[in-house]
């Protein structure tokens, strides 16, 4: 797919989008599962198989454009940006931030624009132990792109982040999914209680700085949306309560997650058992 959409062209290679999120729609059981379950909640209806669908294959139309968006071929795309001003105060108070997002739509989007066009101090930490081979092709992409990256899972993780942020980066991480063995929270996420990493919010209570949630929706053919809001100028956790006031933030970084995920349903990528629905 990466050859053809190198070689061929981006046309090609979304018309072959079709039979490839069919079969994974007939085979990948648990990923259709996942995705109904997901559906039903967010629709507040008993989801028909075309919405997996419309699910899966705006899964794989990201994907696709994320060899664009990692080669530098912006100009393929409108990529409009809502309360951009906010990231860039932020890069001229010279502060580093942490920028919380999710599997919802593409954060790849941001990456792409940030550092290729506007120059951004971006950081992002990233599992680069999860789907090597996928990693390494996209990394192989943009070079520039691959030295923003954080390894997440070393014992200097936590340096790394708190010297990037001292640096006035904007260290980019991801808070909808839980590692395994990782502490979580568990929040109400739409109609039902869902277990959320607690590692985001104590990386940026440890680093001492500002929260941003960026949220990067996509609206199909060549569109992105960028949403920008602040969530925390500065995260404190006190020892007695750390686990109640983890809680309290957690619970409004799921409350906006919802939300945008309300306003583009298809768009948010955990195709597994996210309420626990199985275990119970």
């Amino acid at each position: 797919m990466g050859w053809i959409a190198l070689h061929i062209g981006r046309p090609v290679g979304r018309a072959l989008l079709y039979p490839i999120t069919l079969y994974f729609l007939l085979a990948a059981t648990a990923a259709r599962r996942g995705s109904q379950r997901y559906l039903g909640r967010i629709l507040n209806r008993e989801p028909r198989w075309q919405d997996s669908f419309r699910h899966i294959h705006c899964f794989a139309a990201t994907l696709l454009d994320r060899i664009y968006l990692l080669a530098g071929q912006l100009d393929r795309f409108e990529i409009d940006l809502h309360n951009d001003q906010l990231i860039l105060d932020q890069v001229a108070s010279g502060q580093g931030c942490i920028l919380l997002g999710s599997h919802l739509g593409s954060f790849e989007a941001l990456r792409a624009l940030g550092v290729t066009r506007h120059r951004l101090p971006l950081r992002i930490l990233m599992n680069t132990r999860h789907n090597q081979g996928i990693t390494r092709f996209f990394q192989t992409l943009n070079p520039e792109l691959a030295q923003t990256i954080i390894p997440i899972g070393g014992p200097e993780t936590l340096l790394q982040l708190r010297e990037n942020v001292e640096q006035g980066f904007l260290v980019g991480l991801l808070g909808d999914r839980v590692a395994p063995g990782e502490k979580t929270v568990r929040c109400q996420f739409l109609g039902g209680e869902a277990a959320f990493p607690a590692g985001p919010l104590t990386l940026a209570a440890l680093a001492c700085c500002p929260v941003i949630l960026f949220f990067g929706l996509y609206r199909g053919g060549n569109r992105y949306e960028l949403h920008f809001e602040r969530l925390a100028d500065l995260i404190v956790l006190d020892r007695s309560q750390r686990q109640a006031q983890l809680g309290d933030w957690m619970q409004r970084y799921a409350d906006r997650l919802a939300h945008y995920a309300r306003l583009a349903p298809d768009n948010w990528f955990n195709f597994y058992d996210y309420w626990g629905e199985d275990a119970t």
